[in-house]
């Protein structure tokens, strides 16, 4: 996979927690694998790797769509979009944004007295290991969705005047280059 160019300092700080959130996965594979251990080989269990697969899979989950956004490769319907001429694009791209901020802003005013109320009293999850996985995920899912208001706002500034792009739906597909390349064989 190519990624997109980073445009601007927003561009750097999506960029850069993608870059700790790709290894969260392995790190969750890690605890994961001592859980079995523990508990198959040495009849151990943890009380802590259940919720702390949990607690980083959260993370991951929200910063994923900030780096889905920043590399432009959120859905589009683009059946529609290219064949609309410039003026249309730049419409649909606007609306697309509004509509992200009207629903990020909608969240947030929402959900900020309860993510701050977790927040202060450190609210844990109210197991044995007792993460304060409400006390950091809620008031991370607001903060994500503010970066990704922003995010959007950014896509839009810098996409403004490209040049449109054409899409085929032969470019998500891994086909051979039969005709293109000399050292390719055709197997009829």
């Amino acid at each position: 996979m190519v990624e997109h160019e980073r445009t601007g300092p927003l561009d750097w700080v999506t960029w850069s927690f993608s870059r700790i959130a790709m290894w969260a996965p392995a790190f969750i594979v890690a605890i994961i694998f001592y859980e079995v251990v523990m508990r198959y080989v040495f009849l151990a269990p943890t009380l802590w790797v259940n919720e702390m697969s949990l607690w980083v899979g959260g993370g991951i989950y929200l910063t994923a769509g900030l780096y889905a956004l920043q590399q432009r490769s959120h859905i589009r319907i683009y059946i529609l979009y290219d064949l609309a001429p410039k003026w249309m694009r730049q419409l649909f791209d606007t609306l697309s944004v509004l509509c992200v901020c009207v629903f990020a802003f909608s969240v947030v005013w929402g959900g900020y007295g309860e993510a701050k109320a977790k927040f202060l009293r450190w609210e844990t999850f109210g197991t044995a290991f007792d993460p304060p996985i409400p006390a950091t995920i809620k008031p991370l899912i607001l903060i994500t969705l503010v970066v990704l208001a922003l995010q959007s706002v950014s896509n839009l500034i810098y996409d403004w005047n490209k040049d449109p792009e054409s899409h085929d739906p032969a470019d998500d597909m891994d086909l051979p280059n039969i005709g293109t390349d000399p050292s390719a064989k055709r197997t009829d």
